[in-house]
């Protein structure tokens, strides 16, 4: 007889003690990032529509181009983080180009001027965010990817909970009249951006490692391609594209918000609020993949996007912009982490940076048109039409996610 006590299973705390240091030190500094870049990115449809005059369409074009920038170049970061064997060096630089560009936004005086600013912003996403995602990976169970993933995103929302809430303060000191700020004051806010990113570059110089790459003689170097990817994982990329293509900047829902008589100076709290939502939801949303599959949680998390788009196509008081942000976090909860996680199940480990950079791809081939589509549909057909343009494109992706087959799946068909 065995003297030997059972096997008990982690606590909830414990579980994240448990975590990587990477995945601690990277979901700090994404919390860190986060705070800096929404100090700012509440305000900016306010002040780029208010102060600077821009319209819808350029509102679309400026995020449109921006994250178009930012996903195309996670392929190349990924790919050479394959070829070369590191990780932390992309990540450092890309935050690096983050706190330099972000305190530039105090000096624009025309929205063609912030669309540049942006775009550099955004190559440092774009340069640091598939090695990243390989990096938070690295050690972590399979069983416990999505977990790990949540608390990345947790961390990240948190910061988009912290930013807001610095932006609020600040405007409310800066500004004379919170209801109508000047160019002056709101770039008086954005000065201040860089400063927590600064923190971050600290945490990755001194608390992120990686493994050191084993070189297999006989193994063929990383392949700037979908080559060596099943159809599978091809047909996800594709979807990926598809849904992504309803998935217009945040920016529209801020001015939405703002049609609906939410007040400037209060959307920095309404952001806030989004991010407390997504906080919750990414920290379950995360576990609940681990333990009824990734699949049926982006499905799920797709059909909550379809409804918060159909119901900003009627919204019309105060009550009901809170309720559907509140609503539209859970969306990132199930998605955002799990999407990662999925991407993990589906590839092998040496091909992770390239499938993360191809991931980023196939939303970045259709981010753009996504944000320029909207935009022009709302100048020329009103923002309704827009909305649930967006609800339709979602719902069709739902149907043609149905035929990918995940881990569980393909693993029924080997032994059926």
């Amino acid at each position: 007889m065995s003297d030997a006590a059972p096997e008990t299973k982690p606590g909830f705390l414990q579980r994240y003690l448990k975590l990587p240091r990477n995945v601690w030190a990277l979901s700090l500094v994404a919390l860190l990032n986060d705070t800096s870049s929404e100090i700012i990115y509440p305000l900016l449809p306010a002040f780029l529509a208010l102060s600077l005059g821009a319209s819808p369409f350029a509102i679309g074009l400026i995020e449109g181009i921006a994250e178009s920038v930012a996903s195309l170049l996670k392929l190349v970061s990924g790919y050479l983080s394959d070829r070369f064997g590191t990780r932390k060096l992309p990540v450092f630089a890309g935050y690096s180009l983050a706190a330099v560009t972000r305190p530039l936004l105090a000096f624009v005086t025309s929205w063609p001027q912030v669309l540049v600013v942006r775009m550099a912003d955004r190559t440092g996403k774009g340069i640091r965010g598939a090695p990243r995602d390989a990096l938070i990976v690295e050690g972590v169970p399979k069983n416990e990817r999505g977990f790990a993933f949540g608390f990345n995103r947790a961390a990240d929302h948190l910061g988009a909970v912290l930013g807001p809430v610095v932006g609020f303060v600040l405007l409310s000191i800066f500004a004379a009249n919170t209801a109508s700020p000047t160019v002056q004051e709101y770039q008086q806010v954005f000065l201040y951006a860089s400063v927590p990113v600064v923190l971050g570059l600290i945490i990755i110089a001194f608390f992120v490692h990686e493994k050191p790459k084993v070189a297999h003689p006989d193994a063929a170097p990383p392949n700037f391609s979908l080559k060596g990817f099943d159809s599978n994982f091809k047909r996800y990329l594709v979807i990926v594209a598809v849904f992504t293509l309803s998935n217009s900047t945040d920016a529209f829902l801020l001015l939405r918000a703002a049609d609906a008589g939410v007040s400037p100076v209060m959307l920095p709290l309404l952001w806030m609020t989004l991010h407390l939502s997504k906080v919750v939801s990414s920290l379950i949303g995360g576990q609940l993949s681990d333990k009824f599959g990734r699949k049926a949680l982006i499905i799920s998390g797709w059909a909550v996007y379809a409804v918060v788009y159909a119901g900003f196509a009627f919204v019309d008081s105060m009550w009901q912009v809170w309720v559907l942000f509140i609503i539209y976090g859970t969306y990132f909860g199930m998605t955002e982490g799990v999407e990662k996680a999925f991407v993990a199940d589906m590839v092998p480990e040496e091909k992770r940076g390239t499938a993360y950079g191809l991931y980023n791809l196939a939303y970045g081939i259709t981010v753009f048109p996504a944000s320029l589509l909207f935009g022009l549909i709302w100048n020329n057909f009103g923002a309704s039409t827009a909305f649930l343009a967006s609800a339709s494109i979602s719902i069709v992706a739902i149907f043609l996610l149905t035929t990918v087959r995940s881990e569980t799946e393909i693993q029924t068909e080997q032994t059926g």
